[in-house]
């Protein structure tokens, strides 16, 4: 199976992920969004030097994995991907913070390497819960969501254009991938010119696959507006469920991991 394969097989399984049942399935996506970005807010805004304390925020991703049904490992391995461009963003930081924190036997500790690994946990568990989201939501079923918040329609309906455009991308990528492998006669190795004109060809090709997609779409009465028969109704189940994490989520903010399991467990 080539990459392309892979990164289409990816895509529909993470369609077919979100019409599973579950709990958390089952919830308004709203719900999901508002606490989601609840869980960004509170983990982002924390010192970077409280990096005991950002550790506590995992609960939130691992108890979404275990209530929907979709493996933790799943979302952890994909989440890693972004590891490459988080690094980026704090490697300097142990280079120029060398205020040394504490003592680990003769090793000194830094707070420059206190704040990069802050920076790495921090990107890794918010790509998990924008993964969650996804998983557990659906793309469409999220932009829906969010233009009933109050989003205006055009930015919701772009969203979900970008997302299907990455299927069209895919697909002609997959054609022409298959094309010069057939012509090719197995040569791995081709010179930049060509793959100049290949990347041009496709810009091209999925401009005009998306025409007459939207052409067709506009003879089918499309005004422009994500338009559904489901309207979203908001539960007393998507209530206590924003209630309980938001109110974690200032703990966890506001404490340090000790005195929070203290107030639950005075003794």
């Amino acid at each position: 199976m080539s990459k392309l394969q892979k990164a289409l097989y990816e895509l529909d399984r993470m369609e077919r992920m979100a019409r599973m049942r579950s709990p958390l399935h089952s919830l308004d996506p709203r719900a999901k969004l508002l606490v989601t970005l609840g869980f960004l807010f509170a983990m982002l805004s924390l010192p970077l030097n409280r990096l005991s304390d950002l550790m506590i925020f995992a609960i939130f991703p691992i108890i979404s994995c275990a209530a929907s049904g979709i493996s933790y490992g799943y979302i952890f391995k994909r989440s890693l991907w972004v590891l490459p461009f988080i690094i980026f963003i704090g490697i300097f930081n142990p280079i120029f913070d060398r205020e040394v924190v504490f003592l680990v036997g003769n090793v000194a500790i830094t707070a420059g390497w206190i704040s990069f690994f802050s920076i790495l946990l921090r990107g890794v568990l918010s790509v998990q819960a924008v993964l969650i989201l996804i998983l557990t939501t659906g793309f469409y079923p999220l932009c829906r969501g969010i233009q009933q918040m109050g989003v205006p329609s055009v930015l919701a309906t772009q969203l979900l254009f970008v997302y299907r455009y990455l299927f069209v991308l895919l697909q002609e990528a997959l054609s022409m991938n298959r094309a010069l492998t057939a012509r090719g006669f197995g040569r791995q190795s081709f010179p930049f010119r060509t793959w100049g004109v290949l990347i041009g060809q496709l810009l091209i090709r999925t401009v005009s696959r998306a025409e007459r997609i939207n052409r067709a779409m506009l003879s089918r009465g499309f005004t422009g507006t994500i338009r559904s028969t489901v309207r979203f109704r908001w539960r007393s189940s998507e209530t206590s469920y924003l209630i309980v994490w938001v109110v974690l989520f200032l703990l966890f903010r506001l404490f340090h991991p000790i005195e929070t399991v203290q107030l639950f467990f005075p003794n």
